[in-house]
C-alpha cells in the first residue's frame, strides 16, 4: 500500500486552534495513513499571507506566546526545513497561506510518523507562525511569533 493511501478504521488525533486571547480561529487534524500520518489545518480569522506551521512536542498552548508548546516535533534529531540538506524536523509542515478573507488549508502526510510519537506522554500541539517559513534555518525557519496553538488529542 503507498504511503498516505487511508487505512481502515485509522486512529485521528484533532487540535483545535485558538489565539493568544482564546478566539477559535480553526483547527488541525491528524490522521494514520498507510506508512505515516496526514496532517490538515483549516483556519480562519489569521492575518493574510504565508505563515509557518509545525507540529511542536509538548501538548501545551499557554499564553501569550505559546512557548510551553516546545520545539518542534523532531525525535531523529534532524535539523529544521525541507530544504535543509539535514532536515526536516518530523513535525515541519509546508507554509501555511492564508487568504484576504482570512481562510487557508494545508494537507500533507509526514511519512513514518506515528499516532503513538504524537500523543506521547507529554503530548504534542500544532503552532501557526506569524511568518513565513524560509524552510531552511535551524530551529524554526525563522517564522517568528507564535500567533495560534492548539493541543492534539484523541478523537
Amino acid at each position: 500500500m503507498a504511503t498516505g493511501a487511508p487505512v481502515a478504521q485509522g486512529a485521528q488525533a484533532v487540535a483545535m486552534l485558538r489565539t493568544p486571547d482564546g478566539a477559535d480561529v480553526g483547527r488541525a487534524v491528524a490522521t494514520e495513513v498507510a506508512g505515516g500520518l496526514r496532517f490538515t489545518l483549516d483556519v480562519h480569522g489569521l492575518t493574510p499571507g504565508t505563515h509557518g506551521a509545525h507540529v511542536h512536542t509538548v501538548g501545551h498552548c499557554d499564553a501569550p506566546d505559546f512557548q510551553t508548546a516546545g520545539g518542534h516535533w523532531n525525535p531523529l534529531g534532524a535539523k529544521h526545513g525541507s530544504m535543509n540538506p539535514q532536515g526536516p524536523h518530523e513535525g515541519d509542515l509546508p507554509n501555511l497561506v492564508i487568504a484576504s478573507n482570512g481562510h487557508g488549508t494545508l494537507g500533507m502526510v509526514i511519512p513514518a510518523a506515528t499516532m503513538a510519537g504524537l500523543l506521547d506522554a507529554d503530548g504534542s500541539a500544532i503552532v501557526v507562525h506569524a511568518k513565513a517559513d524560509d524552510l531552511m534555518t535551524d530551529p524554526s525557519g525563522n517564522s517568528g511569533a507564535r500567533i495560534a496553538c492548539g493541543v492534539f488529542g484523541a478523537n
